[in-house]
């Protein structure tokens, strides 16, 4: 009698760890189901391959935020980082005349500069990467401002630097596809299958006790701030590729968007912490969610009411049931 008991109260805690695990999962399917019943066109391949595409930006955004956060530290500076990256790589080819490598090579490093000077800040001076990233944003958006004099680059790009966002690999997966799956696949190997990675998420789980484990946790911290803007500048280039300009607040939006990602990321897979597979199950889900709106003719103010929505539900849910803390 007492075996059948157990095995009952067994079941309904594996029902209930894997609703905590894969709630988020069951949540993404349920959203295409509904936009596939709504929308015929949701569902054909063109619109899924116009959906990847347009995430595609935001995935590598998150996939550096990702690994900040699961670090234990926050980068607010991601959207102006990767404006900036953005405006730099258009001055670089039309303005410099710089080759298309060596224009994308300087523009992601500066962007990846800030990202260590962000982890300096946190590590040596002490300031909470919430303060520190906050007011490198500003700063970035300064640089662009004083770089470009506050207006767009409205130029005509090299053919090949527009194949970033509108090329096919061997003329079928558009190149921007590639290049997310690339970047979450490299953050994924990092985080889960490096001794660094882990290092990374035991700084982010416990500091004291990394550090008592003889953990370096200053060193991965600014590793991990670092790695977080060099996404964004990735994220930067790839965005001035799809819009054709180099726009100074082009980037500003993909904060909110890439925290609204990671946190969604959090309560799936391995509740309470920020992995790189539950965060590409956030981008998916805003991917869907803005494009299934669109088509269903919904005003465009309601994808952010919405995108909102989902936030505050996905992480009330979590922080109520003891997953994610934030003090």
């Amino acid at each position: 009698m007492s075996a059948t008991i157990a095995t009952r109260h067994s079941r309904r805690v594996d029902i209930g760890q894997l609703g905590a695990r894969y709630g988020t999962v069951g949540a993404a399917i349920l959203i295409f189901a509904v936009f596939a019943l709504a929308s015929a066109r949701f569902v054909s391949p063109s619109n899924i391959s116009n959906i990847l595409v347009q995430i595609s930006v935001l995935t590598v955004i998150s996939s550096g935020l990702t690994v900040a956060v699961a670090s234990g530290e926050f980068d607010l500076s991601v959207g102006q980082v990767a404006g900036l990256s953005g405006v730099l790589v258009a001055g670089l080819m039309s303005w410099s005349g710089l080759s298309i490598p060596v224009a994308i090579g300087l523009s992601i490093l500066a962007g990846t500069v800030l990202g260590i000077v962000n982890g300096v800040l946190v590590t040596r001076l002490r300031i909470p990467s919430l303060i520190a990233t906050l007011a490198m944003g500003p700063i970035a958006l300064g640089l662009n401002y004083a770089y470009d004099g506050g207006d767009s680059i409205y130029t005509s790009f090299p053919a090949m630097f527009y194949a970033i966002a509108t090329g096919h690999v061997l003329g079928v997966v558009p190149v921007p596809i590639v290049i997310a799956i690339v970047v979450v696949a490299a953050f994924y190997v990092l985080v889960n299958r490096t001794r660094l990675g882990r290092a990374l998420v035991a700084t982010g789980s416990n500091l004291q006790a990394a550090r008592l484990s003889g953990i370096n946790v200053n060193r991965c911290r600014l590793i991990a701030l670092t790695l977080s803007a060099f996404g964004a500048a990735m994220g930067g280039v790839m965005l001035t590729a799809r819009l054709g300009t180099g726009q100074p607040g082009a980037g500003e939006s993909y904060l909110m968007d890439s925290l609204t990602a990671v946190f969604l990321g959090m309560t799936a897979f391995k509740p309470g912490r920020a992995t790189v597979q539950g965060t590409l199950v956030g981008v998916i889900i805003i991917g869907m969610l803005d494009n299934g709106l669109n088509l269903l003719g919904a005003p465009f103010y309601m994808q952010n009411e919405v995108r909102g929505v989902v936030m505050i539900a996905a992480v009330s849910l979590a922080v109520l049931r003891g997953e994610i803390r934030f003090f």
